[in-house]
């Protein structure tokens, strides 16, 4: 890890150089590949300030977990399509027309879901999880 250690340092530099700093309350480090499992040394800022390891990073509304490959979990984007389509179901409730309401599901809620998935290698269980959102409300 002395590598990595020493590659921050030179990201430090470089930022410097650009009157920039890294934040070090949203950076973390996260490993992916065959020894995502291994414990890692500490890597620390040239303030001495550690930078921690962690399970699953969120970059742009994408949530990214340690894997043995680059994988995506779903659980947040699930919550926020469930909350949007109960809050369609409570605002209209069995009163409106099927087709607004498929309608509505499909604007509203499908693209929550559906963000940044094309960014994301998907296994089988995970689009059957993602199939059964939808059916879910369909």
């Amino acid at each position: 890890m002395r590598e990595l250690q020493k590659l921050l340092h030179v990201c430090e530099q470089e930022l410097s150089d650009l009157d920039m700093s890294i934040n070090v309350q949203k950076t973390c480090c996260l490993r992916i590949g065959p020894t995502h499992n291994a414990m890692c040394a500490t890597i620390s800022t040239s303030f001495g300030i550690a930078i921690p390891w962690v399970d699953k990073v969120k970059y742009l509304g994408i949530f990214v977990v340690r894997s043995y490959t680059f994988r995506c979990d779903l659980d947040h984007a699930k919550k926020s399509f469930y909350r949007s389509a109960n809050a369609i179901f409570g605002k209209v409730g069995r009163a409106a027309n099927e087709e607004v309401v498929v309608q509505l599901l499909v604007s509203k809620c499908i693209p929550i879901l559906m963000y940044g998935l094309e960014a994301c290698p998907l296994i089988k269980s995970q689009l059957l999880s993602l199939d059964f959102a939808v059916n879910r409300f369909l």
